[in-house]
């Protein structure tokens, strides 16, 4: 399952791409979160999240990914299949991630980004407490070959509607096949 993903994407360009996506960003009094080009982000890293404000915006902020769970390891993916998320709904910002084959080390590393050459894509997932996780679904034609999950990628006409209300959750599945292209790594 995802376990890496990236995001070599400016903050005025993630806040560019949301605002046309109907999801104006903004941040806590604080100022804007200094946010560097990665890429690779793992779990228990920092990241940039967007937690729907209310007002049909997001605010963007930094969370570690993983739900904390005592004694085990943290929670970094969660299906997402006949569930409802009513409350704690993020989207997660990234240019691509990763999937790995092989059982042998170093396993093969394959690299997923928009075939439709977008700088940018959004990923379904839930904040609990200061932490953030990633939803996933049962995969698709681009990533079948590679694992048995993938994550859930949002559609950009969905973003608004899964920072809107609790009760409007757009469907959550796979994207049609040819929507990602594929690059071996290693």
């Amino acid at each position: 399952m995802c376990n890496e993903y990236s995001n070599r994407q400016s903050l005025d360009r993630i806040a560019q791409v949301f605002g046309q996506a109907h999801v104006a960003l903004h941040w806590a009094a604080g100022g804007a979160p200094n946010l560097e080009p990665r890429d690779s982000i793992r779990p228990t890293d920092p990241a940039a999240i967007v937690l729907g404000d209310g007002a049909g915006g997001g605010e963007l902020k930094q969370l570690r990914w993983g739900f904390v769970q005592p004694g085990r390891p943290p929670v970094i993916n969660f299906r997402s299949e006949g569930r409802r998320f009513p409350v704690g709904r993020c989207l997660i910002p990234a240019d691509g991630f990763y999937e790995f084959t092989g059982t042998k080390y170093p396993k093969s590393k394959w690299l997923f980004t928009p075939a439709d050459g977008s700088e940018l894509f959004a990923i379904a997932g839930l904040v609990r407490d200061d932490r953030f996780t990633l939803l996933t679904c049962e995969p698709g034609p681009d990533i079948a070959p590679y694992h048995n999950r993938q994550i859930v990628i949002l559609p950009r006409d969905q973003w608004a509607a899964w920072m809107g209300p609790d009760d409007a959750q757009p469907p959550l599945g796979p994207l049609p096949a040819g929507s990602l292209k594929v690059e071996k790594i290693r």
